[in-house]
């Protein structure tokens, strides 16, 4: 019962983790509401698109008298913004961003428009989306379980750390495989299909999902070296548990792969 109980409470720490980090990315979409003339707009946009056709933005709005324009340009380039009226299909307002290669990004704002009253969604803020390549789902899915259950061993192993008779030597080695399976096997091969390149990370990047997850193996092998003859290291699992739950709680994708034009 003792250890259902604390595998439950690592099972919810990973979960809580998890969802705040696919909810803080700058690849999930941008939601919100506006007012215009009286009437209020939610709107969900995307900030990531498969790089094999265009990226449709739609605006679900009911009313036929407002009008909207999709408006951007390529990321980081000093040129013209391109404007285009977003054409009404089945209740919403649509329009499209082209496709643009892998790891290239482009901005863009919806502005919307009734009575000649007009509101941009995001006001000031510009959308920032990433194009991808197209990633199989035997390959994505395998990486995102592996990858899970990484951080489900990693934070039961700091749990048992903190138990006084506890000896997590055995969670370490589990945790030491699970990243080097899910970070540095199906992890390149994401990477590869989503934007071109196995490793963006040191020596060869800045990249920071990569980075993390190299910090996230060396603190790992760490703690396994240190269990190495029967020794707990009791102190060592404690610490590389934090670790990962601190690299797990930054952003997926933060200061990821971006194609320079």
């Amino acid at each position: 019962m003792k250890k259902f109980a604390l595998w439950t409470l690592a099972m919810i720490i990973t979960l809580s983790s998890a969802v705040y980090q696919r909810m803080t990315g700058p690849t999930y979409p941008v939601r919100g509401k506006v007012t215009l003339a009286g009437s209020e707009i939610k709107f969900r946009l995307p900030r990531s698109a498969e790089s094999v056709r265009d990226c449709e933005v739609t605006v679900n709005v009911s009313d036929p008298s407002v009008g909207g324009t999709l408006s951007f340009k390529r990321h980081k380039i000093e040129e013209a913004w391109t404007q285009v009226p977003m054409e009404r299909k089945d209740g919403a307002l649509t329009a499209s961003l082209p496709k643009q290669p892998p790891a290239a990004k482009v901005v863009y704002k919806v502005i919307l428009n009734r009575d000649q009253q007009e509101v941009t969604l995001t006001g000031e803020k510009l959308i920032v989306l990433r194009f991808k390549g197209v990633v199989p789902l035997w390959i994505l899915i395998p990486h995102i379980v592996v990858m899970f259950l990484a951080m489900l061993f990693s934070t039961r192993a700091g749990i048992e750390a903190l138990r006084r008779s506890g000896d997590p030597r055995r969670l370490a080695l589990w945790t030491v495989a699970l990243l080097l399976i899910g970070g540095f096997v199906f992890g390149p091969a994401v990477q590869k299909l989503s934007f071109g390149t196995l490793w963006t990370g040191i020596p060869f990047g800045y990249d920071l999902t990569d980075n993390k997850t190299l910090l996230a193996l060396a603190v790992w092998v760490a703690a396994a070296v240190a269990g190495r003859r029967g020794k707990p290291a009791r102190g060592w699992v404690l610490a590389s548990a934090i670790v990962l739950l601190a690299v797990f709680l930054i952003p997926h994708s933060l200061l990821g792969s971006e194609l320079k034009y």
